[in-house]
């Protein structure tokens, strides 16, 4: 399954629209785990990057999701890199859980057994306020109804990018 799979099956939360299409458009739930996503990658790629911006500072107000990345990364969603900013992104979201005391949580998400639950009290201590704030600037919905919206999704999402039991590569993600 690729990324543009999980995309296309996420239009309005992660088992897709629940009546009829009312516009069409990604959840803004669902924009804001991609966006925490690709936050982590432009992150890790900002830290080993000399001189670059950090996240959020080439934001404007579009609103969309490549708004929030710096130096153009949002154009990389668009295009063929998606997959390896998204896998990296993954794959730091997944140190900061276990660095937040929610790693076996994480990894339930991405192993082929059932999703833990992470209830939006534990999950609003594995985020940092940075990322809280560039996602509710992003998506236009308030703190509570972001980490309550991302504690539901969060696990079903991850659940669906690894369908392996295991991190994807960057191929993976882009078929």
């Amino acid at each position: 399954m690729g990324l543009m799979d999980v995309l296309n099956g996420m239009q309005n939360g992660p088992r897709g629209p629940s009546g009829p299409s009312t516009g069409g458009g990604m959840s803004p739930i669902t924009m804001a785990v991609l966006g925490l996503l690709a936050y982590k990658a432009v992150k890790s790629i900002s830290a080993s990057q000399p001189g670059a911006k950090p996240a959020g500072a080439g934001a404007n107000s579009g609103g969309g999701l490549g708004d929030m990345l710096p130096g153009g990364l949002g154009g990389l969603l668009a295009g063929g890199a998606a997959g390896s900013v998204l896998s990296g992104g993954l794959g730091d979201l997944l140190k900061q859980f276990q660095q937040g005391g929610q790693g076996d949580v994480a990894n339930s998400w991405v192993g082929t057994g059932p999703n833990k639950t992470i209830s939006p009290g534990d999950l609003a201590k594995v985020l940092d306020n940075e990322q809280i704030k560039a996602l509710m600037a992003q998506t236009g919905i308030s703190r509570d109804d972001l980490i309550a919206g991302l504690s539901k999704q969060l696990p079903e999402i991850v659940n669906e990018l690894t369908p392996h039991g295991r991190l994807p590569t960057a191929q993976e993600l882009s078929r």
